[in-house]
């Protein structure tokens, strides 16, 4: 029976060397998502009458319900494709994405989502600012808020960009980047006509999609390795030029302090991300957002199990040399696995289910974005709290346009970078400029302004720095900019600096800037995070 097993797995491979792709049916699956979910995001703006129907969708899911869309939300294209193929081509190293993007749900859940969701309002500027001075902390916060958006939306526009040229058979950037605009353009339009409400909606369809699709094929791959986890792995370290390296650390990430930098963005990361943390707002209490939190844990899980499976599927039934010369490059590795246990029509859908995570991921992103400049930016600190609850969405909406345009422009630079590396830099950015000010205002009294700003800039600033003079920016083959060398850092991530820096300033700056902070508010947010005193509820229709 194992040989039997095996003899299929050859012919499958030996019939992926040409993929043949279907452009007419790719595109035909591709309109018809997006007819859907245009269709749902349609319906669900009727009830865009305030604030807080367009930012926090009324308050009005549940916890699963919002447990499904953050999983939506959070499993982008870098844990479907990123991570998939950096499984393929690099082993135990790539599944490393896998295991800290979980593990980071945990402090996410026990350090932030029901303090977070009792204390603020919209965007985690308001928790940020909430005893501090307004004006210094909001602008601050804003801006990281928008740094860490961008490098998310440049991963998931990479991502897009190679897919659809994979499928359509355009090679060149000129095709792939008309892809790009596209994607783009669909992402304004969600969020525009939507606002929160369309795009939980469009998130959970996705969930279920994403995590539906990589169990047939997970189920797929295993019957085709006699349900055998063995004979997969045998397989795969047949098909890789470095053997049984695959299967043990090291081959990726040969520095043990670049693993480790590496290790600290993924698990702190996720839980100063502007776009997971405006999820928690979205539910009537904090007892809803800790079941949110609890339900995207298991579904997040169970996926990124599923994705070791996928990840030494393909390395062993299409080959890491195949992946690595598609015109996806690495993040190629889940649609020609796709294409390879079902041919072109299970490749179209399976790629249609990715195209959906990257709209569904943009469209979040874009939304907090548009939320952190119009309510904090605009309304917060340049009209000082004097405007209507109707001009600030008019704003967000403008913002979210400007938004579509910078993020188009940037994923046209970024293409072919792998889309699970170009996370890690956001992970990296939030964990120091935004997770050390979100801890320090929550648990410790003596916190100041002058300590938050410093942090959030500080934090940001380093962060930014070393990823311009690491190995990711210039120097080598797979480098943003090939064709000038600056890079003095040697890490790929800066996270083992920045993030330490992030909270060394924010102590700094409490114990030596100026101490005039109100004890009175200090001590409202406490009892306010705790209990959800105070706290806004659902509004009811």
């Amino acid at each position: 029976m194992s040989e039997l097993f095996a003899s299929a797995g050859s012919m499958i491979a030996a019939a992926v060397d040409t993929v043949e792709t279907n452009p007419v049916l790719n595109m035909s699956i591709f309109a018809a998502f997006v007819a859907v979910t245009m269709f749902i995001v349609i319906r669900a703006s009727r009830n865009n009458s305030s604030a807080a129907d367009y930012y926090a969708g009324g308050r009005s899911f549940t916890g699963p319900q919002n447990g499904f869309a953050i999983s939506g939300d959070y499993l982008s294209a870098a844990s479907f494709l990123g991570i998939v193929g950096a499984i393929a081509v690099n082993g135990y190293d790539g599944f490393l994405y896998s295991i800290g993007f979980l593990v980071a749900w945990l402090v996410a859940l026990l350090l932030v989502a029901e303090l977070m969701r009792n204390t603020g309002k919209f965007t985690m500027a308001d928790v940020l600012s909430f005893r501090l001075k307004q004006a210094p902390v909001r602008m601050a916060a804003a801006i990281t808020t928008l740094a860490v958006c961008f490098f998310y939306l440049l991963a998931q526009m990479a991502g897009a960009g190679g897919l659809v040229s994979l499928l359509m058979g355009i090679d060149g950037s000129i095709g792939q980047s008309v892809v790009i605009a596209v994607v783009g353009i669909i992402m304004v339009l969600y969020v525009l006509i939507g606002g929160m409400k369309g795009t939980t909606w469009v998130q959970i369809v996705k969930a279920f999609l994403l995590i539906g699709g990589a169990l047939v094929m997970t189920i797929w791959v295993l019957a085709l390795n006699g349900f055998s986890l063995n004979t997969l792995l045998e397989s795969a370290v047949a098909a890789s030029e470095h053997g049984d390296k695959i299967l043990g650390p090291g081959l990726k990430y040969a520095n043990p302090l670049d693993f480790l930098s590496l290790a600290l963005a993924l698990v702190l990361g996720t839980a100063g991300l502007p776009h997971v943390l405006m999820r928690f707002y979205t539910v009537p209490t904090a007892k809803e957002a800790r079941r949110s939190v609890v339900w995207a844990i298991w579904l997040i899980g169970l996926f990124y199990l599923l994705s070791l499976v996928l990840g030494y599927g393909a390395g062993a039934l299409v080959g890491p040399e195949q992946i690595l010369a598609a015109p996806g490059g690495v993040n190629s590795a889940a649609p020609l696995l796709a294409n390879a246990l079902g041919g072109p029509l299970l490749m179209g859908i399976i790629s249609a289910v990715a195209f959906a995570t990257i709209l569904a991921v943009v469209a979040g992103l874009t939304i907090t974005a548009s939320a952190s400049f119009a309510h904090d930016i605009y309304a917060n600190v340049i009209k000082k709290g004097k405007v209507s609850g109707n001009g600030e969405v008019r704003v967000a909406r403008i913002t979210t346009i400007v938004v579509g345009v910078l993020a188009i422009v940037g994923g046209i630079g970024v293409q072919g970078q792998n889309v699970a590396f170009l996370v890690a830099l956001a992970f990296a950015v939030a964990a120091s400029a935004n997770l050390p000010t979100i801890l320090y205002s929550l648990f410790w009294r003596r916190f100041t302004t002058t300590g938050a700003v410093m942090s959030m800039y500080g934090g940001l600033g380093a962060a930014i720095v070393l990823i311009v003079l690491s190995p990711v920016f210039s120097g080598t083959e797979t480098s943003v900019f090939a064709g000038f060398d600056i890079a003095v850092f040697p890490l790929s991530n800066p996270g083992i600096i920045s993030i330490p820096m992030g909270f060394l300033l924010g102590f700094l700056g409490s114990v030596l800037g100026p101490k005039k902070e109100s004890a009175r508010l200090a001590a409202e947010m406490e009892v306010r995070s705790l209990t959800g005193h105070g706290a806004e509820k659902a509004v009811q229709h």
